[in-house]
């Protein structure tokens, strides 16, 4: 086994909720580390003294359990292995391959002492038959690839590297933890990523909707990586699509945009892409009109678009949008009046407002960025994020932060 990376955030979270009478479920993309999170938590457990006999681990994707595909062979595999005595932690990898496993796991929580553990690829782990099963029963850690200040401790640098420098790597590399073995090598870590985005299309996307169309899939992924940080709406990707034949219109009837939805929600179901509402803040309320998509890490955009500096305004923006619900926010689009704030930022007794902006120096972006926050009627924190080092730390009260600065806090 290769050498484990320690995650402390999400390790933490797991231990602070070791014992407690609900399921842990871990879901993430491919490859974002669950895994390796499991193997933590399993070594935390012997070096705290619980005896192997009482930590059952095991990883459905692997063929020694192939024989196990439903949740009566699993359950009756598992239980002849559970000591009489003394609490089994049972710590189940990729559990989605297992069909219906969601009734063995509510079984073990009744017929033993034990705590379990889970982790899955894709959103319908945590679907409607599983959610009305176990319904109030567990909890979700959701695992993201590395933040800067992980991908920092995760690379070696060269003394003489700064911290833009490092943050350029991470821009174009993203934070997925496996390549790390390349080393900034371009090509292989493209590589990397291509393979860890087929499995994500093939098995977690084509396993369960045999009816996809794998042409209009990579065309709407594409044009979503195009246009992150843009208001989207399904209608107009789809009508991009029609009118390159791709998907066809019937008159009077938008099944293109139907069928652009449709893809759209199973991205978001292996965790490539979040989609994000619009909040009308003066309104106080969320908007059904058209929101924008983020995706989950930036390697995968670079890999599918080619890199070009020229997107950075975008780029930070994702990065922004994916540091906030690392922090544990809700996450919408503000609208005030006709003006549109990037981010509206909520926790149960917290608020903040956020503009992302690639510089700051111009009389006119600062207007455009200042604007919105300075007509928004409450007293929340409201902040102005950008890659200028600048000496003014705030506009009337509207705090202008370097962004490198605020991932790092």
């Amino acid at each position: 086994m290769s050498e484990l990376i320690n995650r402390p955030d999400y390790l933490n979270q797991l231990i602070q909720n070791k014992d407690v009478d609900l399921v842990k479920i871990v879901t993430g993309i491919r490859r974002c580390g669950k895994s390796s999170l499991l193997d933590l938590f399993h070594k935390y457990l012997s070096d705290n003294g619980v005896p192997g006999s009482n930590i059952i681990h095991m990883n459905m994707e692997s063929l020694r359990y192939r024989n196990l595909p439903d949740y009566l062979t699993f359950y009756d595999y598992v239980s002849e292995r559970i000591p009489k005595n003394g609490k089994t932690y049972l710590i189940f990898d990729e559990l989605q391959a297992v069909e219906h496993w969601e009734k063995a796991i509510e079984s073990f929580r009744l017929d033993f002492d034990v705590d379990i553990y889970i982790t899955g690829s894709n959103a319908y782990l945590l679907s409607t038959e599983f959610s009305t099963l176990l319904s109030g029963r567990y909890v979700e850690i959701r695992m993201l690839p590395l933040s800067f200040k992980e991908f920092l401790t995760f690379y070696e640098f060269g003394i003489s590297v700064t911290v833009e420098e490092k943050f350029q790597r991470y821009l174009q590399f993203g934070g997925l933890p496996i390549l790390r073995e390349y080393q900034f090598n371009e090509a292989r870590s493209n590589q990397a990523l291509e393979g860890i985005y087929s499995t994500v299309v093939l098995r977690d996307i084509f396993q369960r909707n045999n009816q996809v169309d794998q042409g209009i899939l990579q065309k709407i992924m594409l044009f979503l990586c195009s246009n992150i940080g843009s208001i989207t709406s399904p209608n107009s990707i789809g009508n991009i699509l029609s009118n390159e034949g791709d998907i066809q219109n019937v008159k009077g009837k938008n099944i293109a945009g139907k069928t652009v939805d449709k893809y759209i929600a199973m991205l978001r179901s292996a965790f490539i892409f979040y989609s994000v509402g619009r909040y009308d803040v003066k309104g106080k309320q969320l908007l059904k009109t058209l929101g924008k998509n983020y995706i989950i890490d930036m390697g995968f955009r670079n890999m599918l678009l080619g890199y070009r500096d020229a997107d950075r305004g975008h780029i930070i923006e994702n990065i922004v949008f994916l540091e906030l619900i690392r922090r544990d926010y809700r996450v919408y689009i503000g609208k005030v009046g006709e003006t549109e704030i990037d981010f509206v930022a909520e926790k149960p007794d917290d608020k903040l407002y956020i503009q992302v902006t690639e510089n700051m120096q111009s009389p006119e972006t600062r207007e455009r960025e200042l604007k919105p926050l300075r007509i928004i009627p409450d007293n929340y924190e409201k902040i102005v994020l950008s890659m200028d080092r600048n000496y003014i730390k705030s506009y009337d009260g509207i705090k202008s932060l370097y962004l490198i600065d605020w991932l790092l806090s």
